[in-house]
């Protein structure tokens, strides 16, 4: 059982990973990039970008996020108790973070988008969609990182 805790926890930290790394670079290069550019420019480039992140992101937090709640599943089962412990919290960090991005990010990436696509409703203020979109991604990149350390405590504990 110990084995497969561990492939899973490693399943979790490389999913988790693909979307820490997306995060953190909004938070660090995207954001303050997007700021520096006019309207038009943000709407047609970050819109483009939400339109090909939505239909691919999911895929590797949804893996990393399931393998985390599996990882917990069978290190109790095993009765590693620290194990379980880390594993469950990476998976409630990243249920927090899908929480944050299902009731704000999401939203915003499909408002971008349809204004990308020129399906922007009148008076769309693409700016404010962006600072509320920017409000929170050092929460999703501070979750992002927590989960996963969480992951690699619980892999040093399993091994």
């Amino acid at each position: 059982m110990r084995n497969i805790t561990e492939g899973l926890l490693t399943v979790s930290v490389l999913g988790s990973a693909v979307v820490y790394g997306t995060d953190v670079f909004c938070a660090i290069v995207l954001r303050p990039a997007l700021a520096a550019v006019d309207d038009n420019v943000l709407v047609q480039t970050i819109g483009n970008v939400h339109r090909i992140a939505d239909a691919r992101m999911p895929i590797p937090g949804a893996i990393g996020w399931i393998a985390a709640g599996l990882a917990a599943v069978t290190s109790l089962i095993d009765g590693d108790r620290k194990v379980t412990l880390l594993a469950a919290l990476a998976f409630a960090f990243l249920a927090i973070w899908m929480a944050i991005y299902i009731r704000v990010s999401a939203p915003i990436n499909k408002q971008l988008t349809a204004a990308s696509q020129g399906d922007a409703p009148a008076g769309l203020d693409p700016r404010a969609l962006q600072k509320r979109w920017d409000s929170v991604i050092y929460a999703r990149a501070g979750l992002q990182t927590v989960a996963l350390l969480s992951l690699c405590l619980a892999i040093r504990e399993a091994a």
